[in-house]
């Protein structure tokens, strides 16, 4: 009985085999197919190899036989190929909100989809550096009852935590109890955000989920309509909504007017997408009209441009620049 359920598994284990030691450059050949299964307590001839590499061809892996660099098998085609695994991987190094144990635990397993000569090449060309990563190992389970309450349409009740500096010079958290309408999930900056209503206010908030300290959905609490807080009728537009929010900081959308240098025009683009109307605007300048949110996220993002940015509309933007220039110059001023 043993016997009869190892060779019905045999295949199984010629596919693991391939999948995990075989590339172009290092083909499996028989002989050592034969002895991984060995080592699996399953015996096996060099015909029934050859069969059960056919049933799996036929099935649609992509399994070549080929003579160089020596006779074997290898995996030709993985559902995704050795650039995109680095792609991956360098995301989850970038991404602040995994936390470094999640970020170990990610790459290990995008690894295993490649075979293990290639895996090993990926961590040698992966960049790794020393950025900050969010220390939040509950994230994880936040985000996914945010996911469920969005699509169940429930409100959450949210403890909310910040830092702050106690009187003997210590960092200390600040926890706040939030009742929140969730719309969205807004990866942005290398943040998570959750954007949503506070049931205290009429207007949109965003919060970034690592400094959530716990979630609980209320099941009895339906949330509140989107449509009531927003400019959003049908349905909640996360990309439309991330591109007016300048580094998420909420905000009412008006129409700007801005006037740039000609050398910012691959940041504008960059910036607002290839949709964004230019225009003409003397030799050395040209114009765009935006519709986006006027927060302090949009004042920092302007003032980094000094004065290759000017601001012709509308005015409640231009003086939300000159406080805060004049904020600035307090701080530097010589005396």
């Amino acid at each position: 009985m043993a016997n009869k359920y190892n060779q019905k598994i045999k295949i199984l284990y010629i596919l693991k085999n391939l999948m995990r030691n075989s590339d172009e450059n290092n083909p499996l050949d028989t002989e050592s197919i034969i002895l991984d299964l060995k080592n699996h307590g399953i015996e096996a001839e060099r015909k029934s190899v050859y069969k059960d590499i056919s049933v799996l061809q036929e099935f649609g892996y992509d399994i070549i036989k080929t003579r160089t660099p020596k006779s074997g098998y290898f995996i030709a085609d993985r559902e995704f190929e050795v650039a995109e695994i680095r792609l991956l991987c360098d995301a989850i190094q970038a991404a602040n909100f995994i936390t470094q144990k999640k970020t170990k635990q990610l790459l290990s397993k995008i690894y295993s989809l490649v075979s293990t000569s290639q895996a090993e090449k990926i961590k040698d060309q992966v960049y790794v550096d020393n950025r900050p990563k969010c220390t939040n190992e509950n994230i994880y389970y936040t985000i996914d009852k945010l996911h469920t309450a969005i699509q169940d349409n429930r409100q959450v009740q949210i403890e909310y935590r910040k830092r702050k500096i106690t009187a003997s010079n210590e960092t200390q958290y600040e926890t706040k109890t939030h009742f929140v309408s969730p719309y969205a999930l807004i990866w942005a900056n290398d943040h998570y955000y959750l954007v949503g209503n506070n049931r205290n206010y009429s207007n949109i908030m965003t919060t970034r989920v690592d400094r959530i300290k716990s979630v609980e959905i209320l099941t009895d609490s339906p949330r509140r309509s989107f449509s009531d807080v927003s400019e959003y009728k049908e349905y909640f537009d996360s990309a439309d909504y991330a591109k007016k929010h300048f580094s998420m900081f909420s905000g009412d959308p008006e129409s700007i007017e801005l006037i740039c240098s000609n050398d910012l025009i691959d940041d504008i683009i960059d910036t607002f997408g290839d949709g964004v109307s230019i225009m003409k605007h003397g030799d050395e300048r040209f114009k765009i009209i935006i519709n986006a949110a006027v927060s302090e996220g949009l004042v920092s993002w302007i003032i980094q441009y000094g004065n290759k940015i000017e601001v012709k509309k509308p005015d409640t933007l231009k003086k939300m620049i000159l406080n805060r220039v004049d904020e600035i110059k307090n701080v530097y001023r010589i005396l």
